[in-house]
C-alpha cells in the first residue's frame, strides 16, 4: 500500500484501484468543523449589541443613526484628504464599507475611545467580521500599531 498524506489515498495492488474513501471522510469532517467554528463565531456576535450604520464617511469610520461615530480596530484604509491622500483607493474602500454595512443592524464590540471621542470597535455582520472582510478584499491594510486589539489581527 502507497500512503500519501499519510492517509489521503490507497492504491490496490492487485486491481489497481484507487480508493478515495478516507479523503472523503477527512474532507467531511473539515467541513463539519468550519461550520461549527462559523456557528460559534454568529452565536457569540449574537451577544454584542447592535447599531444601525447610517453610512460611513471613509472605509474606517461610521456613524450610527444615533450619532456615535465608531472607527474600525485594527485596520487602516486609505485617506480621502491630506498630505498622504490617496483619493481613488480611499472611495473605493468607503464604497465597499458602505455597501456591507449602510442602513443594516450591526453587531459592535466596543474596544475603547479614540482621542476624538469616537468609539474603536469591531464590527461584524451575521457573524462575519468587517475589518478582516475589508483586508481580505484589499480595502485596507492591519494596522499594526493596534492591532493587538483584534483576535484576527495579531
Amino acid at each position: 500500500h502507497l500512503k500519501i498524506g499519510d492517509i489521503l489515498i490507497q492504491i490496490n495492488e492487485n486491481k489497481g484501484d484507487i480508493i478515495v474513501i478516507d479523503y472523503l471522510k477527512i474532507m467531511a469532517i473539515i467541513f463539519l468543523l468550519l461550520v461549527s467554528i462559523f456557528s460559534l463565531n454568529k452565536s457569540y456576535t449574537s451577544t454584542l449589541p447592535t447599531v444601525i450604520i447610517k453610512n460611513c464617511y471613509d472605509g474606517d469610520t461610521c456613524t450610527t443613526t444615533k450619532g456615535e461615530k465608531i472607527r474600525l480596530a485594527c485596520i487602516d484604509t486609505p485617506e480621502l484628504k491630506g498630505p498622504k491622500a490617496k483619493p481613488i483607493e480611499a472611495k473605493e474602500s468607503k464604497y465597499f464599507l458602505n455597501n456591507l454595512v449602510a442602513n443594516k443592524r450591526i453587531s459592535v464590540k466596543r474596544i475603547t475611545k479614540d482621542r476624538y471621542g469616537r468609539t474603536v470597535g469591531e464590527l461584524f455582520k451575521n457573524g462575519l467580521n468587517i475589518q478582516e472582510m475589508i483586508v481580505e478584499n484589499g480595502h485596507g491594510k492591519i494596522y499594526k500599531k493596534y492591532s493587538h486589539q483584534c483576535k484576527w489581527s495579531r
